[in-house]
């Protein structure tokens, strides 16, 4: 497992601060494995129940129902009503859309259009979450939705954000030495695709000379 150790320690630093951690990134940077494995590894390493670890994947159909707002903050308000403090990870909330205030449709959740402007949307979900006393709240997005003007200005001063970044040479090549494969950068006058991933290594320790 390569550990992500820059982004651990910035979750590690940011946790129990009263404020929803919003992890950012491009497609298939790794954003929902540091949350849901290595810093979950962490929490339990720091004696947090496994139980007190509430994980909601909204990328998966079973959880369809929880893309409406509303059912997605009474589900976790539910899961967490007995007051001990919970670390809730929700993965791709940008599946949550938004809908028209209920009160304004006779209780019916109706979806919202971008010129409608009583709504609600995943960011008062959010924020909402965040404020119960006993919710330690985190957050995955992607970088098309969740970097809009409009959501960065609803986070700004509310939210602790990380910006995730895909694996570094540095990262690449450290994963590399620490299972012992030698990385010491070397001319290959033979065949450069045998033994692909030992070259990629060794170019890769070339490069950060």
């Amino acid at each position: 497992m390569i550990k992500r150790d820059r982004y651990l320690n910035q979750l590690i630093n940011a946790k129990d601060n009263g404020f929803p951690k919003v992890i950012t990134g491009v497609r298939r940077c790794g954003k929902s494995f540091l949350l849901k494995e290595i810093y979950r590894e962490y929490l339990l390493s720091q004696d947090v129940p496994e139980s007190r670890i509430i994980i909601l994947e909204l990328d998966d159909d079973k959880n369809s129902k929880y893309r409406d707002p509303l059912e997605l903050g009474a589900y976790i308000r539910e899961k967490c009503k007995d007051k001990e403090n919970y670390y809730v990870f929700i993965d791709e909330i940008q599946k949550v859309y938004s809908i028209i205030n209920p009160n304004l449709t006779d209780g019916k959740h109706v979806l919202a259009n971008s010129d409608d402007t009583e709504v609600i949307s995943f960011v008062d979900v959010v924020l909402g979450l965040s404020r119960e006393k006993n919710i330690d709240l985190y957050v995955t997005g992607s970088n098309s939705k969740m970097l809009s003007s409009d959501i960065v200005t609803e986070f700004r001063d509310k939210a602790t954000n990380i910006k995730l970044s895909p694996l570094s040479f540095e990262e690449y090549y450290d994963q590399y030495k620490n299972k012992g494969i030698e990385t010491t950068f070397e001319m290959n006058p033979g065949n450069h695709f045998k033994d692909a991933d030992l070259r990629l290594a060794k170019g890769i320790a070339w490069i950060l000379k």
